[in-house]
């Protein structure tokens, strides 16, 4: 159904899941449109962002942020429009990029994790993208922790992902060279053709090492890491002396349930992080950065603009298709930004 002006569907956390999510995990139920209190303010929720750090937030192991408890509303990001408002400073609608929203229509809000936007915005869901926490963790790890230097290589996985298209830009803007890792031709080719890569190559490939090798051959000086497992595997022996490691996911890690096979890879990082005196530091966004946010935006929305850096979109209709297409956003299935269209 769509959403109504009268009740609030949600999707809820109905298990734990062990290994990948499946249907099971997810509920949709039904409840009343919430009133505000005093200090509080109803959003009607426009747009949601489905990211893979909510993977880690169905679990509940030891983790930077409490996880969603069973029972509870999945979380998420919106851009959502101010409908009824107790709190001073926002108005009967307001367009405003909430960071602490859920997997619902209707959200209470007290204005923590809120940002007001340009209600006349062509395309709102870009809050959720290249200008909301995807872009914002690209360019902040790249430029603070990676710090690209002139003629540097960078190389990024899921290049044609909302984090790994913004890396790649924005080094190529700081005269870098781009090196990606995507899964399939496709993906590679427009990381290529349309963002300006220098290359990319397709982490599906049996042949990863050897072509990601001969696309570096100065070796690697930054590798913002958000994927692990094989790509990272490749990754390793190319590492110049000083390399710096952003380090914001482990994507191809999330639905393990166990050690991966093979022989244990640790002494080998340790010894090579301590031969080549390789900085790498992980980072959550707006733990780290969130101060930094307005001047991000004031960066990057330009460049946007202007075409400097280009972005796609993977939109999909409707509230109730959002278990499903998180599920396949943990496999890799979508092809751009992952965002659900709620409402017009």
């Amino acid at each position: 159904m769509p959403q109504t002006a009268n009740v609030n569907r949600q999707i809820l956390l109905a298990s734990r899941p062990v290994g990948a999510p499946t249907a099971a995990n997810f509920q949709m139920v039904e409840s009343p449109v919430p009133t505000p209190g005093p200090g509080q303010m109803l959003l009607r929720n426009r747009w949601m962002s489905l990211d893979p750090y909510m993977r880690g937030r169905m679990s509940d192991a030891k983790s930077y942020a409490d996880p969603v408890p069973v029972g509870g509303v999945m979380t998420c990001g919106t851009v959502s429009e101010v409908i009824a408002s107790e709190l001073d400073g926002y108005k009967v609608g307001d367009l405003v990029m909430c960071f602490a929203s859920g997997w619902q229509d209707y959200t209470l809000s007290d204005g923590s994790m809120v940002f007001r936007l340009d209600p006349n915005m062509a395309e709102p869901s870009l809050a959720l993208g290249v200008l909301g926490m995807p872009g914002f963790t690209g360019y902040m790890g790249l430029t603070d922790i990676g710090q690209p230097k002139p003629g540097e290589t960078v190389v990024v996985g899921a290049a044609t992902g909302p984090v790994g298209t913004v890396v790649g830009q924005v080094a190529k803007l700081m005269g870098c060279r781009a090196v990606g890792v995507a899964g399939g031709a496709e993906k590679c080719d427009y990381a290529v053709k349309e963002l300006g890569f220098d290359a990319c190559i397709d982490h599906k490939d049996p042949a990863l090492a050897e072509k990601l090798a001969a696309a570096c051959p100065d070796g690697i000086d930054v590798y913002f890491e958000n994927v692990g497992g094989k790509v990272f595997d490749a990754v390793m022996p190319l590492l110049n002396a000083h390399a710096r490691i952003p380090l914001c996911g482990l994507i191809a890690q999330y639905n393990m349930t166990s050690l991966p096979d093979g022989p244990d890879r640790m002494p080998q990082l340790m010894r090579l992080m301590l031969s080549q005196r390789i900085r790498m530091q992980g980072f959550i966004i707006f733990d780290n950065y969130g101060h930094c946010y307005p001047d991000f935006l004031k960066a990057m929305t330009p460049w946007v603009a202007e075409g400097k850096v280009r972005v796609k979109e993977d939109r999909v209709d409707g509230l109730e298709n959002a278990p499903e297409a998180f599920m396949g956003l943990l496999e890799g299935k979508n092809f751009g930004k992952l965002v659900v269209k709620i409402a017009d």
